[in-house]
């Protein structure tokens, strides 16, 4: 059970919309891309959110640095309602909560020299005092790994991983409290992957960070997360502290993930337990009446095609939307090869 006091980022049913027009009859479509999601993430811990491309995982985390338009929903951070909150108010409140984004070329101006870089963030969020920015900015290259005489160069001349360092140190220079990571390593080669993971588990420490984790990948989120939430088409089918989820997914949607990762810990699973998928997710615009993944789950009973099930706690901090689910959180279907 999570402690309330400690919460620094409160969700709770977070939607986010996208209306499209030409429909027939000139009715506008709808593209669903979260639709009521929940979470809270203590401070100091990592909430880490995992799903296929089209899931809704990246848009949520968007959706927190309030960088797509919100449709409904409740977001706080602390005390502030970020959600709620607009032009200057939410300038004000922005170093709190910053993002490290996938591509780490794609983040830094190719014009810009590294130096440059952070300090027009220490400029933007007015950290520290002027003269004493250049220092500031030094010290966060070599917070990150870097050396500083790398201040004075460009983007092109550092390698993937020393980009992303570059990222995380302009990310840090606004000092927040919670740091928003899409796919952050997704880019880089895997031997590169595990020091970025680390250097950002020793910020955690060092630095009292908070994260909001997405990453598709089963391997990253398991290293990095206290908590994770499954998504699928818009919504958490599952949700549960990492080593319960890992030890007992209970959504077939879960297991058809680890299914779909053979190189992923393959000791810990076994073959009977495997799901194979058939067809891809429905049309976040035209979702189905009943649970999202009938369509595609080998389980799904009549009721699944019809009523939506609600996502509810079956084990101690262990949360699942699925009626083949007792509510003793035991699975009422058996998983084959």
């Amino acid at each position: 059970m999570t402690d309330k006091s400690n919460v620094l980022l409160q969700v709770r049913d977070l939607k986010v919309h996208f209306p499209l027009g030409g429909g027939i009859f000139g009715s506008k479509s709808v593209v669903k891309a979260v639709d009521g999601v929940s979470f809270d993430i203590p401070k100091g811990r990592t909430f880490g959110i995992v799903g296929e491309s089209g899931s809704g995982k990246s848009t949520t985390a968007l959706a927190v640095m309030r960088l797509v338009k919100i449709t409904s929903g409740n977001m706080r951070l602390g005390i502030d309602d970020i959600g709620a909150l607009e032009g200057e108010g939410l300038r004000k409140v922005r170093r709190r909560f910053q993002m490290v984004f996938q591509d780490p070329f794609a983040s830094l101006n190719p014009r810009k020299r590294a130096g440059d870089a952070i300090l027009e963030a220490l400029e933007l969020m007015e950290v520290g005092e002027p003269a004493k920015r250049p220092e500031l900015a030094r010290h966060l290259f070599l917070q990150t790994g870097l050396r500083p005489e790398q201040l004075q160069l460009f983007p092109h001349q550092f390698s993937g991983g020393q980009r992303q360092r570059i990222v995380l140190a302009r990310a840090l220079a606004a000092k927040p409290e919670l740091v928003v990571c899409d796919e952050p390593v997704s880019a880089l080669d895997v031997a590169i992957q595990a020091q970025i993971l680390n250097l950002m588990q020793r910020l955690q420490r060092d630095l009292g960070l908070t994260y909001l984790f997405i990453s598709h990948d089963l391997g990253v989120i398991r290293h990095m997360c206290d908590e994770i939430g499954v998504m699928y088409l818009g919504q958490i089918v599952e949700q549960a502290p990492r080593e319960g989820l890992f030890e007992r997914p209970l959504h077939p949607y879960t297991l058809a993930l680890w299914s779909a990762a053979p190189s992923f810990d393959p000791g810990t699973r076994s073959r009977r337990d495997r799901i194979r998928l058939q067809g891809d997710p429905p049309s976040p615009i035209n979702v189905p009446p009943g649970c999202r993944f009938a369509g595609r789950c080998p389980f799904a009973e009549a009721r699944c095609h019809t009523e939506p099930p609600s996502l509810r706690e079956v084990l101690p901090g262990h949360k699942v939307a699925c009626h083949r689910v007792s509510e003793a959180g035991v699975a009422l279907y058996k998983a084959g090869p």
